[in-house]
């Protein structure tokens, strides 16, 4: 298949697209658990979208330990670069919105600059559970 047509395909599915948003408005690698709960989608779904992603060349990926974090490119064609300013700078809306906000609340879990909490799920409730019990608070539950 084309290079350009790989691309367009890959930026013509609504998940795609705001995931890599998501990548971009970051201005870091972003762990694909905080990709999860920023886009509120099964884990194997973010993750099926990004390999289609990286098979495009938009994204490219890094295991550090347990997590895989995504990014662009280093090495990003001239084209690539065109397209990923078009996605940042003119792809806007109440969806794309929310991941934001979903996102940059979700990066404030990191230490060190690194995710360690994992997907959102029964870990955060548990560390929630055991914070609010530390603080005298009960479960409304």
């Amino acid at each position: 298949m084309d290079s350009y047509t790989r691309k367009f395909k890959a930026l013509s599915d609504l998940t795609r697209l705001r995931a890599l948003r998501l990548v971009l408005q970051s201005g870091q690698e972003v762990c694909v658990c905080e990709l999860v709960d920023a886009l509120q989608l099964p884990q194997y779904q973010v993750s099926k979208h990004l390999s289609v992603l990286k098979q495009a060349g938009l994204v490219e990926d890094c295991r550090v330990g347990t997590w895989v974090y995504y990014s662009i490119p280093q090495d990003a064609s001239k084209f690539v670069e065109g397209l990923c300013r078009l996605v940042a700078d003119d792809v806007v809306g109440p969806v794309f919105e929310a991941d934001a906000a979903r996102l940059k609340e979700r990066l404030k879990a990191r230490t060190d600059g690194r995710c360690v909490v994992g997907t959102r799920g029964a870990k955060l409730r548990r560390r929630r559970s055991v914070r609010d019990q530390e603080q005298g608070k009960t479960s409304a539950h």
